[in-house]
Formats: structure tokens, C-alpha cells, sequence
């Protein structure tokens, strides 16, 4: 990158943003007692840590249209209610996925489901945890609204980047549930895989951040950003698919093949199953969503390589971020926001495995 930007002192906005924040939820929640403080807490963990690649993208995609933001303090709160609004889809998702790690740490629902048992309460712990992890997700979409819509900025240009957030949000819970309803199936053609990747993720994660922080700048038009922002969603969370599956534990804060055991009918696994021959992809197919050894993890790593599937994702990831790259060029922005948010492009897509 050309252009010096300190993003370790950016995430740390962000996050100093967040706990102020949630200080103010815990002295509303106050009166509510022990079990609200332990809801607060669950929220500052799911919070805590992270790229902040949503925050970042927003804060580009505001400084694209005005490289001198009319109030710091007011980007920097809008962009932290997208991490609001991830860390709300990351504790549903670990919950439908019954993931057991997040970023290294216990899943929510593992968490409050521990409490239960530690206890001794009455009722089913797992569904405790369940319950809680559904009711802090949902609070935490609700504070990512409440945080964007306060944080400062001129009404008119707060209504249109409040409509691209419900757009957001729409776009995301429907494409979890294509998600859900794909791994129930127990089929995913590669152009279904990549309808769910869109939808679930890829928009969610550099389109619309991108958006709304051009609409709070008051861009007339957020199409350029759009074409770059898009395939880069794409080519990011292909780069998650390749990390689900060959990703080094220490690294991505989930166990070793952790997508595999999940069942996750991801574009690697679809184009897996479309190559491989007819025994392997059998073997492929009946194990996914099992619980799986070290070793039989390792097979399927191997027949997904050998059908070619890994090099291909790692050719459409290069091909989707060419074409972001290019896009952005062609972009009518601020010089200084097209250098960083190159860089960001390389940061988004080139996480080592």
C-alpha cells in the first residue's frame, strides 16, 4: 500500500467505539441483574478481536467520495455497527452450524450452555445455550441499528445508508437460510454454492459496507464501488472456503477441517463432487456433517485436492480479485482511497492458509 494508514490503530477505534457502546447497554441493563450482565458480557466477547475488514471497508467507501470525513467520530460509530451486525450473524451461525469454537474462544451458545450445567439448573442445557445465543445475536442486530442511526451524521444521508442496511440484512438472513436449506438437501451445485456464498457473506462483507459508507458521504452513485466490491466478496469468502478446510487451527481460531465436519456445501466442496471420480465423490458426499478423525479429515483434504477443486478456487479467487482491482481503477474516487482500498483487496484475498 502507497499510502500509510495504521490499521492496528483503526481496529482499535473501533474497538474502544464498541465498549463504550456496550457500557452504555450494561448501565441500561443494570436493573435486569446477574443474568443481563452475563448477556453483556457474551456480547463484549463476540465483539473482541477480529480484521475489522467491515469497518474498514465502510470507512473507504465514505473517505472514496470524502477524503476529509465532516465528522471522524461519526464514521468511526457507523462503521463499528457493521461489526455490531457481524458479530450478530457469527453467534446465529455457530449456533444453526453447532460450532463448539469461535476465534479461538468457546462458541455463545457452548458458553451459556457451560453456565447451565455449571448451575445445575433446571431444563436442557443445550437448549439453554441455544435459546441464549439466538436472543443475543438478535440484540445485537438491534444495537448495530441503534448504533448506526445515532451515530451522527446529516438525517437524510442516515435514512439512505439505514435503507442499505436493511437491504443488508435481508440479504444475509435470506441467504443463511438458502444455506441451511442446501446442507438439508445434502446437494449444492457450484451455481447454487455460489448464490449461497454471494448472498450469505460476500455482500455483507465488502459490498454493502462499502455502500453505506459512500451513502453517509452522500455519493450520488455506489455503483462503482459495487463492481469492485462484489467479486472481492466473492473471491474473500472463497478464500474462507479454501481456510474451512485447509486452514491451520492457530490461524483461523476453529479446529482442522472444521467446514468438512459442519457439512458446509461450499463452492470447494461442490466443484469437489463434480470432479472426483464416482467412489471418492461418495466418500466425500457420506462423510460431510459427520464427526470426523484426524486421518479421515486428511483423506478428504486429499480427494478434494486431487479432483482439482482447490486449484480452481484458488484460480476463480485470482480471476474475481483481477477483476475488483480493475473495477476500481476505472472508479471515480479519491486517489488515497483507491491505494488503501487495493491494499485491503490483497489483505481480503490473500490470507495465508
Amino acid at each position: 500500500m502507497s499510502t500509510p494508514w495504521d490499521a492496528g490503530a483503526f481496529r482499535a477505534r473501533i474497538q474502544a467505539t464498541l465498549d463504550d457502546f456496550l457500557d452504555t447497554q450494561a448501565q441500561r441493563l443494570e436493573p435486569l441483574g446477574d443474568d443481563a450482565a452475563r448477556l453483556v458480557a457474551q456480547a463484549r466477547a463476540s465483539v473482541t478481536g477480529g480484521k475489522r475488514f467491515r469497518a474498514a471497508f465502510c470507512y473507504w467507501g465514505h473517505r472514496a467520495y470524502l477524503p476529509s470525513p465532516d465528522d471522524a467520530e461519526a464514521l468511526i460509530r457507523a462503521c463499528a455497527s457493521l461489526e455490531l451486525l457481524h458479530a450478530s450473524a457469527l453467534v446465529h451461525d455457530d449456533y444453526m452450524d453447532a460450532s463448539d469454537t469461535r476465534r479461538g474462544r468457546p462458541a455463545t451458545h457452548r458458553v451459556f450452555e457451560a453456565q447451565h450445567r455449571t448451575a445445575g439448573w433446571r431444563g436442557d442445557a443445550e437448549q439453554y445455550g441455544g435459546a441464549a445465543a439466538i436472543l443475543l445475536g438478535d440484540l445485537l442486530q438491534a444495537w448495530a441499528d441503534e448504533l448506526l442511526r445515532g451515530s451522527g451524521f446529516p438525517a437524510g444521508r442516515t435514512s439512505r445508508a439505514l435503507e442499505l442496511f436493511d437491504l443488508t440484512r435481508t440479504e444475509v438472513i435470506a441467504g443463511q437460510f438458502l444455506d441451511v436449506s442446501v446442507q438439508a438437501r445434502g446437494l449444492a451445485s457450484v451455481e447454487t454454492a455460489m448464490t449461497v456464498l454471494r448472498y450469505k457473506s460476500a455482500k455483507y462483507s465488502i459490498e454493502r459496507p462499502l455502500n453505506i459508507g459512500a451513502a453517509l458521504a452522500g455519493a450520488r452513485s455506489l455503483s462503482g464501488l459495487s463492481a469492485f466490491g462484489l467479486p472481492l466478496g466473492e473471491a474473500f469468502q472463497l478464500r474462507d472456503d479454501l481456510l474451512g478446510v485447509y486452514g491451520d487451527p492457530a490461524t483461523t481460531g476453529k479446529p482442522a477441517g472444521d467446514d468438512l465436519v459442519e457439512g458446509k456445501r461450499t463452492v470447494l466442496v461442490a466443484l469437489a463432487l463434480e470432479a472426483a471420480g464416482p467412489a471418492e465423490a461418495a466418500t466425500l458426499d457420506g462423510a460431510l456433517g459427520t464427526p470426523l478423525t484426524e486421518a479421515e479429515i486428511a483423506e478428504l483434504r486429499r480427494i478434494i485436492t486431487d479432483s482439482g477443486a482447490q486449484a480452481r478456487v484458488e484460480a476463480m479467487i485470482a480471476e474475481l480479485a483481477s477483476h475488483a482491482v480493475a473495477a476500481l481503477e476505472r472508479a471515480d474516487i479519491d486517489p488515497t482511497a483507491r491505494d488503501v482500498l487495493r491494499g485491503l483487496a490483497a489483505a481480503a484475498t490473500q490470507r495465508a492458509l
